[in-house]
Formats: structure tokens, C-alpha cells, sequence
């Protein structure tokens, strides 16, 4: 374990517990709802992937806290431990879904990250690629759906989304992919547009068709894997 394994320890721990009591505070004290607080937390907590690539140096190091989180956020959700991220009523495993496939992408696209430090390594920007899909993707669906959803449209059994909402997450998933891309690929512009449109496309349609919360599984995944496959 090296200096960076263990300050990407302590660092994630300290983050996530400061994020759930941070924005848990800011609920009580402005009564916001939890269907507004919880995408705060989501993208809080699909950002710090970004601290786990830039600290840690053994990819089975950084894995712990996301694959610990799959365990306290299962807690969290049975005893409605954290108002913030899990309503008391018609709550969905949708927390832990996202802990969990965090874990998974960076377990499968961990090819090169003991090799370098930083950023540009191997194949870790699939990864980042699927859980930023979700982070950003996901949050302003709900959030602009929420807020400004007037058409709405049903694929599923007991799924409604709105054409607003949908458009808000295929706009900020191509926008999080291809800032993703650019970042951590030495790709042409044309293959990180390509690759952030790709992202849009698939995102949306998977968030579509997957029942409440398992979207957390379903457009992550589905997007690293399309990238994958695409060879971007």
C-alpha cells in the first residue's frame, strides 16, 4: 500500500460521510424534498470517482470504498438511515445499484492503472465514461423532469418519464462523456463527439426501458460497454 492507496482511503471515507451529513443538514434546515436532495448526493458521489483515479495507485485498493458503499448504502436504505438519499416511501435499491457499479467498471477496466499515476492510464476512462454517463445524465433527467416535465410518454409498466427530462439527460450525458473523452484520451474531436453522442443514445434509451432505479445499472455499464465496443 503506498502513501496515495492510503490517503485515497481515508479521503473517500471522510468525503462520503461529510457529503450524506452535509446535504442531510442542508434538507432539515430548507425542508427541501429528498427527490431533490438525493441527486445532489448522486452527483457528489459520482464525482469522487474522480479523486479515487487521482489517489489511489492499485486499482484493488480503490475499489474498497465503492464496493463498502454497496453494503452502507443497503443499510442506509432498510433503516432510512439518510433522509437525503432515501425517502421513506417508495425508496428503489437505486443507491446501491450505483455503488455497485462503480465497483464493477472500475474491477473490469483496471488494465493500466498500476502502471501510471494520474489521469491517462489504460482503460480506466470507460469506466469514468459510464459512471459520469450516470452521475450527470441521470441527475438532470430527474431533476429537469421534476421541474419542467409537461409531455410525458410510458415504455415500461410503471415507468413515466417526460420528453423534458429525457432530453435534459441526453444533453448532459453527451456533454459528461465527451468532456470525459477529452480528458483522459488522446482521441480526435470528431471521435470524442462521436463517442459522447454514442453515450447519449444508449443512456437514454437503457434509462427508458429499466424499471425504477435499475437505470443505475442498466446506462453505466451500457455505455462503457458500447464504448468498448465502438473501440473509442
Amino acid at each position: 500500500m503506498t502513501q496515495g492507496d492510503l490517503l485515497g482511503l481515508v479521503f473517500s471515507y471522510v468525503y462520503a460521510f461529510s457529503l450524506l451529513l452535509l446535504i442531510e443538514a442542508v434538507r432539515r434546515w430548507r425542508n427541501y424534498p429528498t427527490d431533490f436532495t438525493r441527486k445532489f448526493v448522486h452527483i457528489g458521489a459520482g464525482m469522487w470517482i474522480w479523486g479515487i483515479l487521482l489517489l489511489f495507485d492499485h486499482w484493488w485498493l480503490a475499489i474498497i470504498p465503492t464496493a463498502t458503499f454497496i453494503l452502507f448504502n443497503a443499510i442506509f436504505l432498510r433503516y432510512h438511515i439518510f433522509s437525503a438519499m432515501d425517502p421513506k416511501e417508495g425508496a428503489t435499491p437505486g443507491t446501491v445499484y450505483f455503488a455497485f457499479s462503480c465497483t464493477l467498471l472500475l474491477f473490469l477496466f483496471h488494465e493500466g492503472w498500476d502502471q501510471q499515476t494520474g489521469s491517462l492510464r489504460g482503460y480506466e476512462y470507460l469506466a469514468m465514461s459510464g459512471i459520469m454517463a450516470m452521475t450527470w445524465g441521470d441527475a438532470f433527467s430527474a431533476i429537469i423532469g421534476k421541474r419542467f416535465g409537461k409531455h410525458t410518454y410510458q415504455i415500461i409498466k410503471n415507468r413515466k418519464l417526460s420528453i423534458e427530462g429525457s432530453i435534459a439527460g441526453f444533453v448532459f450525458t453527451f456533454a459528461a462523456v465527451a468532456i470525459t473523452l477529452h480528458i483522459m484520451t488522446p482521441i480526435s474531436l470528431s471521435l470524442v463527439l462521436i463517442g459522447g453522442l454514442a453515450a447519449a443514445i444508449i443512456a437514454t434509451a437503457l434509462e427508458a426501458v429499466s424499471p425504477a432505479g435499475t437505470d443505475n445499472l442498466s446506462v453505466p455499464i451500457g455505455v462503457a460497454l458500447l464504448l468498448f465496443l465502438l473501440g473509442i
